[in-house]
């Protein structure tokens, strides 16, 4: 898989260390070298395209937003545009030849940072208007890099009109210790399954082993499998003994691919459901049983 491929994976924006768990150095220095992602900080790498965004917002008489605002701050998103989000003034035209994903809002000096939403304004906005799963994915990014859990709260609490609902919704489920938009996404997923409450980065009680999504209540153990390791054999044995240990613990033990979670969200609902409905069957076996003699 390209480097462009596995930034794409990461949400558009990722650490140089993350990307080198994923890519060989010396693919990573050619991607840079010809202009395939740019550098945007000290050790931080994203895809070409912001460029795009400022024209077309200057063309409009706008400001970038929304998702490539998301991506100007730094914070990981589900799917990198593949047109530019424009946050422009009600009263204004927007030229025909410019295509673009238009908001429509009227910004004070404070809202705006350059050619940008400024931070708060841009996750406003994102919780705001973009599809759950996707806002999700933002509001734990901004969380890891470095947004103070306040902001949130703050917009919570004075959310008022249409997409409130969702601003609240989403403040409340955001955390920082999702990894990436693969993590956050499969915990979506898992939240419209009834029963089922999906904690990110949990330790197992009793094993040496942090798993990306757990319920611990149920025991289900949940493992957004990415190819980070490039196939080596000392990877897969350790898998094997980790994941081992974890089902002889007593734990059922899902391992979900990146496709499916972004691409096929029904059918990760379904195994959720079956591994719910498993989970409650041993459970009451287990109380039928009753303690071991």
């Amino acid at each position: 898989m390209s480097v462009v491929e596995e930034l794409e994976r990461l949400g558009g924006v990722a650490r140089r260390s993350a990307l080198l768990r994923r890519v060989e150095r010396a693919d990573l220095e050619r991607a840079i070298a010809v202009g395939d992602i740019i550098r945007i900080g000290r050790g931080r790498y994203s895809l070409p395209g912001a460029d795009d965004a400022v024209q077309a917002a200057v063309a409009c008489g706008g400001v970038v937003g929304l998702v490539d605002a998301a991506l100007h701050h730094g914070w990981a998103v589900k799917a990198v545009p593949r047109v530019p989000h424009v946050v422009v003034s009600r009263g204004r035209r927007v030229p025909s030849s410019v295509s673009a994903v238009i908001l429509r809002a009227e910004l004070g000096p404070a809202q705006v940072d350059g050619h940008w939403t400024a931070v708060e304004t841009t996750l406003e906005h994102c919780l705001r208007h973009l599809p759950f799963d996707e806002a999700l994915c933002i509001a734990d990014s901004a969380l890891r890099e470095g947004v103070g859990r306040d902001v949130l709260d703050r917009l919570a609490e004075r959310a008022k009109g249409p997409g409130s609902a969702q601003l609240r919704r989403v403040a409340a489920q955001a955390s920082a210790l999702a990894a990436n938009p693969f993590e956050s996404s499969a915990r979506v997923i898992g939240l419209g399954v009834p029963g089922l409450s999906l904690v990110p980065q949990v330790r197992l009680p009793g094993l040496p082993y942090r798993v990306d999504l757990a319920d611990e209540r149920l025991r289900i153990a949940v493992e957004c499998d990415s190819f980070e390791w490039h196939g080596k054999r000392s990877a897969l044995e350790r898998d094997a003994r980790r994941y081992n240990a974890m089902v002889l613990e007593g734990w059922i033990v899902l391992r979900l691919c990146y496709h499916d979670v972004m691409h096929d969200p029904d059918a990760v609902r379904a195994t959720l459901l079956a591994a719910v409905a498993l989970a409650e069957l041993l459970n009451k076996a287990t109380r039928r049983a009753g303690p071991a003699a």
